[in-house]
Protein backbone atom coordinates (compact mmCIF):
# COMPACT_ATOMS: atom_id res chain seq x y z
CA UNK A 1 0.00 0.00 0.00
CA UNK A 2 1.28 3.59 -0.65
CA UNK A 3 0.87 6.53 1.42
CA UNK A 4 -2.23 7.93 0.29
CA UNK A 5 -4.36 4.59 0.55
CA UNK A 6 -3.35 4.13 3.86
CA UNK A 7 -4.21 7.45 4.71
CA UNK A 8 -7.44 7.60 3.24
CA UNK A 9 -8.19 4.11 4.99
CA UNK A 10 -7.01 5.35 8.32
CA UNK A 11 -9.22 8.57 8.01
CA UNK A 12 -11.95 6.66 7.66
CA UNK A 13 -11.37 3.98 9.97
CA UNK A 14 -9.48 4.87 12.63
CA UNK A 15 -10.24 6.50 16.00
CA UNK A 16 -8.99 10.27 15.27
CA UNK A 17 -7.35 11.09 18.47
CA UNK A 18 -3.52 11.47 16.65
CA UNK A 19 -2.13 14.05 14.97
CA UNK A 20 0.34 12.11 12.59
CA UNK A 21 2.57 13.11 10.35
CA UNK A 22 2.29 12.65 6.57
CA UNK A 23 4.82 9.72 6.53
CA UNK A 24 4.57 5.95 6.16
CA UNK A 25 7.14 4.79 7.88
CA UNK A 26 8.12 1.34 6.46
CA UNK A 27 11.35 0.14 7.54
CA UNK A 28 14.47 0.93 10.07
CA UNK A 29 17.62 0.01 10.89
CA UNK A 30 19.76 1.40 13.66
CA UNK A 31 18.97 4.80 14.13
CA UNK A 32 17.60 5.25 10.52
CA UNK A 33 13.84 4.89 9.29
CA UNK A 34 12.64 4.60 5.23
CA UNK A 35 9.09 6.13 4.25
CA UNK A 36 7.16 3.88 1.43
CA UNK A 37 8.70 6.82 -0.78
CA UNK A 38 11.95 5.73 0.07
CA UNK A 39 13.17 8.59 1.94
CA UNK A 40 15.43 8.41 4.54
CA UNK A 41 15.65 10.31 7.85
CA UNK A 42 17.62 10.30 11.01
CA UNK A 43 15.14 9.25 13.59
CA UNK A 44 16.29 11.32 17.52
CA UNK A 45 12.53 10.57 18.86
CA UNK A 46 13.58 6.65 19.27
CA UNK A 47 9.76 5.70 19.05
CA UNK A 48 9.59 8.07 21.93
CA UNK A 49 12.72 6.51 23.92
CA UNK A 50 11.85 2.86 23.21
CA UNK A 51 13.99 2.28 20.57
CA UNK A 52 17.06 2.52 22.61
CA UNK A 53 19.25 -0.45 20.68
CA UNK A 54 18.08 1.29 17.46
CA UNK A 55 15.34 -0.03 15.31
CA UNK A 56 15.64 -3.78 14.42
CA UNK A 57 18.50 -4.92 16.86
CA UNK A 58 19.46 -7.96 15.65
CA UNK A 59 19.43 -9.34 19.15
CA UNK A 60 15.82 -8.45 19.70
CA UNK A 61 14.47 -9.72 16.18
CA UNK A 62 16.19 -13.13 16.69
CA UNK A 63 14.78 -13.50 20.01
CA UNK A 64 11.33 -12.67 18.46
CA UNK A 65 11.69 -14.97 15.70
CA UNK A 66 12.91 -17.77 17.38
CA UNK A 67 10.43 -17.57 20.57
CA UNK A 68 7.50 -17.20 18.32
CA UNK A 69 8.53 -20.43 16.40
CA UNK A 70 7.92 -22.22 20.07
CA UNK A 71 5.65 -20.33 22.36
CA UNK A 72 3.85 -17.03 21.39
CA UNK A 73 1.81 -16.96 24.43
CA UNK A 74 0.25 -19.21 27.21
CA UNK A 75 -1.41 -17.84 30.52
CA UNK A 76 -0.04 -16.71 34.00
CA UNK A 77 -1.79 -20.24 35.62
CA UNK A 78 1.75 -21.43 34.15
CA UNK A 79 5.28 -21.07 34.90
CA UNK A 80 6.81 -19.23 31.46
CA UNK A 81 10.43 -19.65 30.81
CA UNK A 82 11.29 -15.95 29.51
CA UNK A 83 9.52 -14.63 31.73
CA UNK A 84 11.78 -16.14 34.44
CA UNK A 85 14.83 -15.36 33.03
CA UNK A 86 13.79 -11.93 32.73
CA UNK A 87 12.52 -11.29 36.52
CA UNK A 88 16.11 -12.41 37.56
CA UNK A 89 17.55 -10.19 34.97
CA UNK A 90 16.30 -7.38 35.96
CA UNK A 91 16.42 -7.63 40.05
CA UNK A 92 19.99 -9.07 39.27
CA UNK A 93 20.82 -5.38 38.15
CA UNK A 94 18.67 -2.91 40.89
CA UNK A 95 17.51 -3.20 44.09
CA UNK A 96 14.14 -4.27 43.82
CA UNK A 97 13.07 -7.47 44.61
CA UNK A 98 10.19 -8.72 43.34
CA UNK A 99 8.84 -8.06 39.19
CA UNK A 100 5.65 -7.81 37.98
CA UNK A 101 5.42 -7.89 34.33
CA UNK A 102 2.32 -6.06 32.08
CA UNK A 103 1.70 -4.87 28.75
CA UNK A 104 2.44 -1.09 28.73
CA UNK A 105 3.93 2.14 31.36
CA UNK A 106 0.23 2.56 31.93
CA UNK A 107 -0.54 -0.34 33.09
CA UNK A 108 2.83 -0.50 34.83
CA UNK A 109 1.60 2.69 36.99
CA UNK A 110 -2.22 1.26 37.73
CA UNK A 111 -0.44 -1.57 39.13
CA UNK A 112 2.02 0.64 41.49
CA UNK A 113 -1.05 2.59 42.59
CA UNK A 114 -2.94 -0.48 42.96
CA UNK A 115 -0.05 -2.07 45.66
CA UNK A 116 0.54 1.05 47.39
CA UNK A 117 -3.18 0.94 48.47
CA UNK A 118 -3.39 -2.57 49.25
CA UNK A 119 0.16 -1.52 51.10
CA UNK A 120 -1.69 1.29 52.61
CA UNK A 121 -5.08 -1.08 53.50
CA UNK A 122 -2.58 -3.87 55.59
CA UNK A 123 -0.82 -0.68 57.51
CA UNK A 124 -4.12 1.52 58.58
CA UNK A 125 -3.39 4.20 56.10
CA UNK A 126 -5.56 6.51 53.66
CA UNK A 127 -4.75 5.61 49.98
CA UNK A 128 -4.21 9.13 48.93
CA UNK A 129 -0.64 9.65 46.34
CA UNK A 130 1.29 12.57 45.91
CA UNK A 131 2.23 13.48 42.26
CA UNK A 132 4.50 16.46 40.45
CA UNK A 133 3.08 18.99 38.14
CA UNK A 134 4.52 18.48 35.22
CA UNK A 135 4.28 14.78 35.54
CA UNK A 136 3.18 12.56 33.01
CA UNK A 137 1.70 9.09 34.12
CA UNK A 138 -0.05 7.13 31.38
CA UNK A 139 -3.71 7.25 29.53
CA UNK A 140 -5.73 5.28 31.63
CA UNK A 141 -8.31 6.98 33.80
CA UNK A 142 -6.58 6.48 37.19
CA UNK A 143 -3.21 7.56 35.52
CA UNK A 144 -4.29 10.61 33.57
CA UNK A 145 -5.85 11.58 37.72
CA UNK A 146 -2.30 10.75 38.15
CA UNK A 147 -0.69 13.29 35.82
CA UNK A 148 0.42 16.43 37.20
CA UNK A 149 -1.07 18.08 33.54
CA UNK A 150 -4.79 19.16 34.09
CA UNK A 151 -4.83 18.91 29.70
CA UNK A 152 -4.68 14.91 29.57
CA UNK A 153 -7.58 15.35 32.21
CA UNK A 154 -9.90 17.43 30.28
CA UNK A 155 -13.65 16.05 29.51
CA UNK A 156 -12.86 13.03 31.65
CA UNK A 157 -14.45 13.97 34.71
CA UNK A 158 -15.63 12.32 37.23
CA UNK A 159 -12.59 11.53 38.08
CA UNK A 160 -10.90 8.99 40.69
CA UNK A 161 -10.06 10.73 44.41
CA UNK A 162 -7.27 10.25 46.22
CA UNK A 163 -4.27 11.81 44.00
CA UNK A 164 -2.55 15.54 45.22
CA UNK A 165 -0.94 17.41 42.54
CA UNK A 166 2.61 19.33 44.64
CA UNK A 167 5.02 21.41 42.29
CA UNK A 168 8.07 19.64 41.14
CA UNK A 169 11.44 20.02 43.18
CA UNK A 170 9.89 21.80 45.85
CA UNK A 171 9.84 19.42 48.66
CA UNK A 172 8.20 21.61 50.85
CA UNK A 173 5.27 21.06 48.90
CA UNK A 174 4.95 17.77 49.07
CA UNK A 175 6.01 17.65 52.53
CA UNK A 176 2.83 20.65 53.17
CA UNK A 177 0.58 17.82 51.49
CA UNK A 178 1.34 14.83 53.58
CA UNK A 179 -1.18 13.68 55.59
CA UNK A 180 -3.17 10.54 57.21
CA UNK A 181 -5.07 9.86 54.07
CA UNK A 182 -1.38 9.55 51.89
CA UNK A 183 0.81 6.56 51.69
CA UNK A 184 3.10 7.14 48.37
CA UNK A 185 4.76 10.05 46.73
CA UNK A 186 5.24 9.04 42.94
CA UNK A 187 7.75 11.01 40.82
CA UNK A 188 9.69 10.79 37.79
CA UNK A 189 13.58 11.13 37.90
CA UNK A 190 13.13 13.35 34.94
CA UNK A 191 10.31 14.11 33.69
CA UNK A 192 9.81 12.80 29.96
CA UNK A 193 6.46 15.10 28.65
CA UNK A 194 6.35 17.58 31.37
CA UNK A 195 9.94 19.28 29.00
CA UNK A 196 12.87 17.14 30.09
CA UNK A 197 13.16 18.36 33.32
CA UNK A 198 15.22 16.52 35.67
CA UNK A 199 15.10 16.06 39.55
CA UNK A 200 17.54 17.67 41.68
CA UNK A 201 19.77 15.02 43.24
CA UNK A 202 18.86 17.06 46.92
CA UNK A 203 15.08 16.80 46.52
CA UNK A 204 15.18 13.07 45.36
CA UNK A 205 17.43 12.50 48.31
CA UNK A 206 15.18 14.35 50.46
CA UNK A 207 12.12 13.23 49.50
CA UNK A 208 13.12 9.35 50.51
CA UNK A 209 14.14 11.00 53.72
CA UNK A 210 10.48 12.86 54.36
CA UNK A 211 9.01 9.21 53.06
CA UNK A 212 11.09 7.17 55.56
CA UNK A 213 10.00 9.95 58.41
CA UNK A 214 6.39 9.90 57.60
CA UNK A 215 6.59 5.94 56.87
CA UNK A 216 4.76 6.22 52.99
CA UNK A 217 5.99 4.70 49.88
CA UNK A 218 8.26 6.58 47.81
CA UNK A 219 7.34 5.17 43.85
CA UNK A 220 9.71 6.34 40.56
CA UNK A 221 8.44 6.41 37.61
CA UNK A 222 10.85 5.30 35.10
CA UNK A 223 9.33 4.73 32.21
CA UNK A 224 10.80 7.04 29.89
CA UNK A 225 13.78 7.72 31.84
CA UNK A 226 14.76 4.33 32.53
CA UNK A 227 16.94 1.03 30.51
CA UNK A 228 19.57 2.99 30.50
CA UNK A 229 18.55 6.45 28.83
CA UNK A 230 19.85 8.44 31.87
CA UNK A 231 23.33 6.90 31.93
CA UNK A 232 22.49 3.44 34.16
CA UNK A 233 20.29 0.77 33.48
CA UNK A 234 17.90 2.67 36.46
CA UNK A 235 17.65 6.55 36.63
CA UNK A 236 17.81 5.82 40.40
CA UNK A 237 21.01 4.69 40.32
CA UNK A 238 22.55 8.21 38.87
CA UNK A 239 20.48 9.99 42.03
CA UNK A 240 21.90 7.21 44.97
CA UNK A 241 18.47 6.94 45.86
CA UNK A 242 16.61 3.60 46.57
CA UNK A 243 12.52 3.79 46.02
CA UNK A 244 10.15 1.35 46.84
CA UNK A 245 8.76 0.87 43.50
CA UNK A 246 9.73 1.48 39.82
CA UNK A 247 8.27 1.41 36.98
CA UNK A 248 9.93 0.45 33.62
CA UNK A 249 8.65 0.23 29.89
CA UNK A 250 9.11 1.67 26.85
CA UNK A 251 12.96 0.55 25.89
CA UNK A 252 11.99 -2.25 28.20
CA UNK A 253 11.14 -4.47 25.12
CA UNK A 254 13.49 -3.34 22.81
CA UNK A 255 10.19 -2.19 20.18
CA UNK A 256 8.08 -5.09 21.18
CA UNK A 257 5.29 -4.09 24.06
CA UNK A 258 5.81 -4.95 27.89
CA UNK A 259 5.97 -3.04 31.07
CA UNK A 260 6.96 -3.73 34.83
CA UNK A 261 6.39 -3.01 37.95
CA UNK A 262 9.47 -3.62 40.14
CA UNK A 263 9.29 -3.49 44.42
CA UNK A 264 11.20 -4.27 47.42
CA UNK A 265 10.30 -7.80 48.96
CA UNK A 266 7.91 -6.33 51.98
CA UNK A 267 5.88 -4.50 49.46
CA UNK A 268 5.08 -6.66 46.90
CA UNK A 269 3.76 -8.90 49.77
CA UNK A 270 0.98 -6.56 50.20
CA UNK A 271 -0.52 -8.45 47.40
CA UNK A 272 -1.85 -11.84 47.85
CA UNK A 273 -3.08 -13.74 45.15
CA UNK A 274 -5.77 -13.04 42.94
CA UNK A 275 -5.20 -9.10 43.83
CA UNK A 276 -4.42 -8.32 40.71
CA UNK A 277 -3.00 -10.31 37.17
CA UNK A 278 -3.52 -10.10 33.36
CA UNK A 279 -3.71 -12.25 30.51
CA UNK A 280 -1.45 -10.81 28.13
CA UNK A 281 1.46 -9.76 30.66
CA UNK A 282 4.64 -11.51 30.67
CA UNK A 283 3.67 -13.53 28.28
CA UNK A 284 6.67 -15.64 26.21
CA UNK A 285 7.05 -13.32 23.35
CA UNK A 286 7.10 -10.48 25.44
CA UNK A 287 10.01 -11.19 28.07
CA UNK A 288 11.73 -13.21 25.09
CA UNK A 289 12.05 -9.95 23.17
CA UNK A 290 12.49 -7.80 26.60
CA UNK A 291 15.50 -10.31 27.80
CA UNK A 292 17.23 -10.01 24.54
CA UNK A 293 16.51 -6.57 25.36
CA UNK A 294 18.18 -5.92 28.89
CA UNK A 295 20.75 -8.60 28.22
CA UNK A 296 21.96 -6.04 25.05
CA UNK A 297 21.56 -3.18 26.90
CA UNK A 298 23.90 -4.39 29.91
CA UNK A 299 26.67 -6.21 27.82
CA UNK A 300 27.19 -3.91 25.60
CA UNK A 301 27.46 -0.82 28.07
CA UNK A 302 24.82 1.61 26.50
CA UNK A 303 24.77 2.95 29.36
CA UNK A 304 27.93 4.17 29.35
CA UNK A 305 27.17 5.08 25.45
CA UNK A 306 24.48 6.96 26.79
CA UNK A 307 26.65 9.06 29.22
CA UNK A 308 29.14 9.79 26.59
CA UNK A 309 26.88 10.53 23.76
CA UNK A 310 24.38 12.44 25.89
CA UNK A 311 27.81 14.68 27.19
CA UNK A 312 28.78 14.78 23.46
CA UNK A 313 24.88 15.96 21.99
CA UNK A 314 24.71 18.62 25.25
CA UNK A 315 27.99 20.00 24.47
CA UNK A 316 27.02 20.71 20.34
CA UNK A 317 23.53 22.20 21.53
CA UNK A 318 24.86 24.77 23.82
CA UNK A 319 27.38 25.47 21.30
CA UNK A 320 24.93 26.61 18.82
CA UNK A 321 23.01 27.88 21.71
CA UNK A 322 25.34 30.72 21.50
CA UNK A 323 24.31 31.48 18.09
CA UNK A 324 20.76 31.95 18.48
CA UNK A 325 18.11 33.62 20.98
CA UNK A 326 15.81 31.64 20.09
CA UNK A 327 17.38 28.45 22.39
CA UNK A 328 17.03 29.42 25.84
CA UNK A 329 18.20 26.27 27.80
CA UNK A 330 19.09 23.00 26.92
CA UNK A 331 18.54 20.12 29.91
CA UNK A 332 18.20 16.63 30.29
CA UNK A 333 20.53 13.84 31.82
CA UNK A 334 22.26 11.38 29.66
CA UNK A 335 20.35 10.99 26.37
CA UNK A 336 17.18 11.95 27.39
CA UNK A 337 17.54 16.14 26.05
CA UNK A 338 15.12 18.75 25.71
CA UNK A 339 15.99 21.90 23.99
CA UNK A 340 13.99 24.54 25.53
CA UNK A 341 12.64 27.46 22.80
CA UNK A 342 11.31 30.84 23.60
CA UNK A 343 7.99 30.55 21.66
CA UNK A 344 5.63 27.41 21.03
CA UNK A 345 7.95 25.11 18.92
CA UNK A 346 5.04 23.07 17.11
CA UNK A 347 6.03 24.25 13.39
CA UNK A 348 9.34 23.08 14.46
CA UNK A 349 8.95 19.04 14.17
CA UNK A 350 7.14 19.24 10.29
CA UNK A 351 10.03 21.01 8.77
CA UNK A 352 12.45 18.94 10.02
CA UNK A 353 11.19 16.16 8.65
CA UNK A 354 10.99 17.61 5.34
CA UNK A 355 15.03 17.69 5.97
CA UNK A 356 15.38 14.07 7.03
CA UNK A 357 15.35 14.21 10.74
CA UNK A 358 12.30 12.77 13.28
CA UNK A 359 12.01 14.71 16.57
CA UNK A 360 8.91 16.08 18.42
CA UNK A 361 8.06 19.19 20.52
CA UNK A 362 6.52 18.01 24.10
CA UNK A 363 5.39 21.05 26.75
CA UNK A 364 4.63 22.93 23.95
CA UNK A 365 8.73 24.83 23.61
CA UNK A 366 10.86 21.67 24.07
CA UNK A 367 12.15 19.70 21.38
CA UNK A 368 12.97 16.32 22.62
CA UNK A 369 15.64 14.07 21.54
CA UNK A 370 15.52 10.81 22.92
CA UNK A 371 17.10 8.78 20.50
CA UNK A 372 18.68 5.26 20.13
CA UNK A 373 21.52 5.13 22.36
CA UNK A 374 24.29 3.75 19.88
CA UNK A 375 23.46 6.70 17.33
CA UNK A 376 26.69 8.02 15.88
CA UNK A 377 28.06 11.48 16.44
CA UNK A 378 27.72 12.29 12.77
CA UNK A 379 23.75 11.70 12.78
CA UNK A 380 23.84 13.94 15.71
CA UNK A 381 25.68 16.62 14.34
CA UNK A 382 23.05 16.86 10.93
CA UNK A 383 20.00 16.73 13.37
CA UNK A 384 21.42 19.00 15.72
CA UNK A 385 22.38 21.41 11.92
CA UNK A 386 19.07 20.73 10.60
CA UNK A 387 17.52 21.49 14.22
CA UNK A 388 19.11 24.90 14.26
CA UNK A 389 18.28 25.72 10.57
CA UNK A 390 14.58 24.72 10.67
CA UNK A 391 14.54 26.94 14.49
CA UNK A 392 16.02 30.31 12.36
CA UNK A 393 13.80 29.93 9.15
CA UNK A 394 10.32 29.10 10.73
CA UNK A 395 10.91 31.78 13.72
CA UNK A 396 13.04 34.34 11.48
CA UNK A 397 9.00 34.26 9.51
CA UNK A 398 7.39 34.96 13.07
CA UNK A 399 8.99 38.61 13.05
Amino acid sequence: MNFKEVEQIDSKYHFQIYGRLPILLKKGKGSHVWDSDGNEYIDVLGGIAVNSLGHCHPNVVNAIKKQAEQLIHCTNIYYIEPQVKLEKLLLDNCDMDRALFVNSGTEAVESAIKLARKWAGKHGKGGGIITMEGSFHGRSIACVTATGQKKYRVGFDPLPSGFKTVPFNDLQAVEAAIDDSICAVMVEPVQGEGGIVPADKTYLKELRDLCDKHNILLIFDEIQCGMARTGHLFAYQGYNVIPDMITIAKALGGGFPIGALLAKEEIANAFDKGDHGTTFGGNPLATAAAYASVSTLIDENFAQQAQLTGTYLMNRLNEERKKTSHITEVRGKGLMVGIVLDREGKEIVPEMMKRGVLANCTAKNVIRFVPPLNISEKDLDTAVTVLVNVIEEVFSDDN
